[in-house]
């Protein structure tokens, strides 16, 4: 063996030497027990970051369940990230003096297909350099045909069941990337704003003072609100107020809404721009008056009609300031709802979209969760994904993007009706039999599409067999941030359409943080580029930095140092393998393969000589084997609960402290005395440690492995004891 493992010069090579024989695609054998992971979803556009790294879990788990005797599938899939791509796609087009505009919408789509198709690899490749497990062969992408079928069948399912409908609400809309978000993709703020106080002057005379963090809103007010038991306004109850700037007279209404301490305690009521404002619209049945317009501009005013929204607020707060009206102003903290994406300020706007209705989904999903049907790992995450289903809000499915699957829903423009398929043309409106049909221009949002993702994959391009087999899946193995946004609608979705479980068990893994545990981004200059890492120390220095030492579903802590730890175990691994191999290097090699071949042969041949077994040898040998075996209990009892963490360092510090720090040193003497029985021990004990480190650390065990059983061997198949107690 070589004085030094060089990871530059065999992770490919051995990389290459798993996929080209097939170490990773999976089939149906019903003789084994099936073990089923779907790949959290990165985008096919996307490149390698920390939080892919993360991935090593699912391959840590894939590569044990191989290794004690499962048929695994890790199935491989790729998103098209809707809004994320066309973000990008736009950030490319302006780099050429482009933008979204200068395309109709086949061209634009067309156009961003060619640009994911022509990046797509890069994901893909990058995530072989980390030794991923994944089957190539089965690849699927959200965009593929059959794919597509499927989430047209389940919005057409949904529709079916009365859990769909169309309704016109207010939406968080980015003006600049031209979409509307969910509540799960909003990015609040804080931020220092002001709070202005505003006389409104009442139609008997006199003036009610509003405090308003929005003054620009409100030429689209509709009514001044207070406390029905604030004892202030309450002869001013149903009285007239004049909207000032527009003089147009609009009511004083009560609600127990009102925060009597806030400002004033009376407040401008704008339905269109404000959540709570909405709701107190219905209740009051008030107007509803759109005065921001989807480009961002003032509408509907008269007065500063074309200007977006912050100038727009500095001249009506002018002209306010000429009339007298403004009373003060103070500094108010406030939270900004802002794009997650471009960082704007999102506004609140009135959009008709696609909803469904959750609530009998979710309490299908907490059944299944408090019934332990589906099992959350580490336990402290059942409370919390218990509290997400308790306050889940339906769910808002349509996206104003071009890039993604287009909602299979056609409206009448006779009578205005709505039509769903599952993706044909209806040939006419079924309600009226006009012809004139327009398809909807929404694309369905992301996550209602990888919500399908376990099932869908598993339908998709296989037979019924193959499904059966390996659905429910085994883990959904992902960061416990989007616990709400994607773990909690797959178990929604998955069992309204399936009636299984889509998996059996969650394991959430936590963020990774600087040495410092700060969040790590570009603007800290914190960040560690995974794919350097690898080029530096390896895939088995980063990946071993991203398990040891951290607690299960809690944040990693990762830095240089940390890496440059991991590096050096997995040279102390080839090193104890030279040590080991330098000794069955001086007994003549009687036949090709491990020692224990090579001692059978020594053992029928009675010209040899006898060797005796010292009783220190002996006494520690036995200890040796007593220890080792309480280590495979514990291991296979973390890796059973997911404890990963706890399973690495448990070897780790095996390896290095006990093994290698005592045994060895206590057995060195025998071994130069020709102690063939210590000899065989050492070797068995080392075999069956580097099975259990491959899963963590899988390239320097398959080289180690191969230096001892040739380089048409893998350890992937080694199952020996392992195998007997796996269950």
């Amino acid at each position: 063996m070589d004085a030094q493992f060089k990871p530059a010069l065999v992770e490919k090579a051995i990389y290459d030497f798993w996929e080209k024989n097939g170490y990773f695609t999976a089939k149906v054998d019903k003789q084994k027990q099936a073990f089923c992971i779907i790949l959290p979803l990165p985008n096919a556009n996307g490149s390698l970051h920390l939080g892919h790294a993360m991935f090593v879990h699912e391959d840590l788990m894939i590569r044990y369940h191989k290794i004690i005797g499962d048929e695994t599938l890790w199935q491989l899939g790729l998103d098209h990230a809707g809004f994320e791509t066309q973000y990008v796609y736009e950030k490319y087009l302006r780099k050429q003096g482009k933008s979204r505009f200068d395309f109709d919408r086949e061209t634009l789509y067309q156009n961003i297909w060619q640009f994911v198709t022509d990046n797509k690899g890069n994901i893909k490749n990058q995530m072989r350099r980390l030794g991923f497990a994944l089957d190539w062969s089965k690849e699927k992408f959200t965009l593929d045909p059959d794919i597509v079928q499927i989430v047209y069948q389940t919005f057409t399912k949904l529709h079916d069941a009365g859990l769909l409908y169309r309704a016109n609400r207010l939406v968080n809309y980015c003006t600049r990337d031209g979409t509307s978000f969910s509540d799960l993709e909003v990015v609040d703020q804080e931020k220092e704003g002001t709070l202005y106080f505003i006389k409104y002057p009442l139609a008997g005379g006199g003036f009610i003072t509003v405090a308003t963090t929005r003054p620009e809103t409100m030429f689209g007010d509709v009514a001044v609100m207070v406390n029905p038991k604030d004892k202030r306004y309450a002869k001013l109850v149903g009285q007239k107020v004049q909207l000032p700037l527009t003089k147009r007279i609009i009511p004083i209404i009560a609600d127990p809404y009102v925060d009597q301490k806030f400002g004033t305690g009376a407040v401008k009521v704008t339905p269109a721009h404000d959540f709570n404002d909405f709701e107190i619209g219905k209740k009051h049945s008030l107007a509803f008056i759109c005065v921001i317009g989807f480009d961002g501009r003032m509408q509907n005013t008269g007065i500063v009609d074309g200007l977006k929204v912050l100038p727009a607020r500095e001249q009506t707060l002018k002209l306010l300031q000429e009339k007298g009206l403004v009373e003060k102003s103070a500094p108010h903290k406030m939270v900004a709802k802002t794009c997650y994406r471009c960082g704007n300020i999102l506004e609140l706007l009135p959009l008709e979209q696609w909803y469904v209705r959750v609530r009998p989904l979710v309490d299908k999903a907490k059944e299944l969760v408090d019934k332990g049907e589906i099992k959350v790992y580490p336990k402290r995450f059942v409370r919390r994904l218990d509290m997400i289903l308790d306050n889940f809000i339906d769910w808002n499915i349509s996206r104003q993007v071009v890039w993604g699957i287009r909602i299979p829903a056609w409206q009448c423009a006779g009578c205005h009706e709505w039509i769903i398929t599952a993706g044909e043309k209806p040939a006419k409106c079924s309600k009226c039999g006009s012809t004139n049909l327009q398809q909807d221009s929404d694309t369905f949002d992301t996550w209602f599409s990888s919500a399908q993702w376990p099932f869908a994959t598993l339908r998709a391009s296989h037979n019924e067999e193959f499904y059966d087999y390996f659905y429910p899946t085994s883990v959904m193995e992902t960061g416990h941030d989007i616990l709400r946004a994607w773990v909690a609608r797959m178990i929604m979705i998955d069992y309204f359409i399936t009636g299984k479980v889509p998996f059996k068990n969650v394991f959430l893994h936590g963020m990774v943080r600087d040495a410092k545990g700060q969040k790590m981004s570009k603007s800290k200059g914190n960040v560690i580029d995974p794919l350097i890492m690898v080029d530096k120390y390896g895939a088995d220095a980063l990946r071993a930095a991203l398990i040891f030492g951290t607690k299960e579903g809690g944040d990693v802590v990762l830095s240089e140092q940390k890496i440059i730890g991991m590096r050096n175990f997995a040279n102390k691994i080839w090193n104890i393998g030279r040590f080991i191999d330098m000794h069955i290097s001086v007994i003549p090699s009687a036949a090709e393969g491990s020692l224990n071949a090579h001692l059978k042969t020594k053992l029928r041949d009675s010209s040899a000589p006898t060797l005796t077994v010292q009783n220190d040898s002996e006494k520690t040998l036995k200890q040796l084997n007593k220890e080792f075996k309480d280590i495979k209990k514990k291991y296979t009892r973390y890796m059973k609960g997911y404890r990963f963490s706890s399973a690495f360092d448990l070897v780790y510090h095996y390896l290095w402290h006990r093994y290698a720090d005592y045994y060895i040193e206590q057995l060195k003497e025998s071994l130069r005395n020709g102690n063939i029985k210590a000899l065989e021990v050492l070797e068995q004990v080392y075999f069956e440690t580097l099975a259990m480190l491959h899963p963590f650390i899988p390239f320097v065990t398959e080289a180690v492995w191969q230096q001892f059983h040739g380089v048409n061997s893998s350890i992937l198949n080694y199952e020996k004891d392992m195998a007997t107690e796996k269950r």
